[in-house]
């Protein structure tokens, strides 16, 4: 079993190619939308939403097949074409790179993997089974959609605002870490819920 390396990019200006505009592909560019990169597709065609994304300027759409020189200067590329073929000369070209890469449902193929992932504001929950069972991770995330209700959001948001004070404050390190911590606990969260029904 290979073991995964978890982590949350920062992808704010940082070059992102996805080749393919299909519906897999407008998934894959929506996400990297929402996470700020700077974003190329290549695809002949493109989905009405794709499309409108390029109009509005959100995405750079090239109406062509994919080049070896759509590469260049990519921190990660998402293929979601039909062609295996291509999918095998992307990859292999972005290994050559140094270019992430993950081909959509090739776990082969993949740097990395796309996690099904709760969000609610700043807190995100990101579950992967590495490519063995997307369904069981989807099951998980419904799951934990439940258990992490909307209110978790506001909750993280106030907590960061408070984390900020008390960084500033001029209570010693470990009075810091103790109350942060007291104020991340359960009962916490349940004095928040309480004071959201008012």
């Amino acid at each position: 079993m290979e073991i995964l390396f978890p982590l949350f990019l920062k992808l704010k200006g940082r070059k992102c190619l996805v080749v393919g505009a299909g519906e897999i592909g407008e998934s894959k560019i929506a996400s990297l939308l929402d996470a700020g990169g700077s974003l190329q597709v290549v695809a002949p065609c493109a989905t009405d939403n794709v499309q409108e994304w390029a109009r509005k300027g959100q995405v750079h759409w090239q109406k062509r097949k994919f080049r070896d020189a759509d590469l260049a200067d990519c921190f990660l590329v998402i293929a979601a074409t039909s062609s295996r073929k291509l999918h095998k000369q992307i990859f292999r070209l972005a290994r050559r790179l140094g270019v992430l890469c993950n081909v959509v449902d090739v776990p082969e193929l993949c740097d990395f993997y796309y996690p099904a992932v709760v969000r609610r504001g700043s807190l995100q929950v990101a579950i992967s089974t590495g490519g063995e069972s997307p369904a069981l991770a989807q099951r998980l995330r419904k799951e934990l959609e439940a258990q992490f209700g909307p209110a978790y959001g506001q909750w993280v948001a106030e907590l960061g605002r408070v984390r900020k004070r008390i960084r500033t404050s001029s209570k010693g390190a470990a009075n810091q870490k103790k109350q942060l911590h007291e104020l991340a606990s359960k009962e916490a969260f349940r004095k928040f819920q309480k004071r959201l029904k008012k």
